[in-house]
């Protein structure tokens, strides 16, 4: 008798971080406030935060939100690497509407999900990617990411050391990761990497963390 409770006809376990999740798709709706801009957006089950906005990207809007944003050229490349829905993409895009927005998500269903998001709310200005079809030669003037921080700590060194290498020499990346899961220690390990990395605010368990190309 098989004592596992799955049987052979189950889905296998799938990850936000999977490529192609096989998770039952099932979407809701929630909305974020971009100044006097209300956004609709549509979450999904195998993908980033499923039922809606999760506290690590909302703590990293919010603080954003109350800066003084950076002045940006005119066709500016802008990065959300792992976009999920889009909250972070389609508030860059929002705020910086003469710019190009890389949304950047290993996760096909949560590539789809912000490319329906961007239409949903008439923004045309950002560019779903692939990572595996990464363009070297792309230069990001900003970087907001709340970074996958479950997929292990390897391949999330890997993973900044990949995309951070392509921010402009003065441009700069913020980072929301919550001070449980290693906040301290990737700030650390930041500056070990010849990334110049401070700590700028501390909210709700989570550290929002810029840091530079050196």
């Amino acid at each position: 008798m098989n004592s596992s409770t799955d049987t052979p006809d189950d889905p296998p376990m799938t990850h936000y971080f999977d490529a192609r999740p096989t998770t039952h798709s099932q979407r809701s709706e929630f909305t974020i406030t971009v100044g006097d801009t209300t956004l609709t957006l549509a979450s999904e089950t195998g993908v980033f935060s499923a039922r809606g906005l999760d506290k690590g990207t909302a703590v990293l809007l919010d603080w954003e939100l109350k800066q003084q944003l950076p002045e940006m050229p005119d066709g500016s490349v802008l990065c959300d690497l792992g976009c999920g829905s889009g909250a972070i993409a389609l508030t860059m895009a929002t705020l910086f509407p003469r710019c190009t927005v890389h949304a950047i998500d290993v996760n096909e269903r949560a590539r789809q999900l912000c490319r329906d998001n961007a239409a949903q709310n008439n923004i045309t200005n950002v560019v779903v990617i692939d990572p595996t079809q990464r363009n070297p030669e792309d230069q990001y003037s900003l970087l907001w990411s709340n970074p996958p921080i479950r997929i292990g700590k390897t391949e999330l060194h890997q993973l900044l050391v990949t995309w951070l290498h392509q921010l402009s020499h003065d441009a700069h990346a913020h980072l929301v990761v919550s001070k449980n899961l290693g906040a301290d220690s990737l700030l650390t390990w930041l500056n070990s990497q010849g990334f110049p990395a401070t700590k700028k605010a501390s909210s709700k368990g989570f550290r929002i963390i810029e840091a530079q190309r050196n």
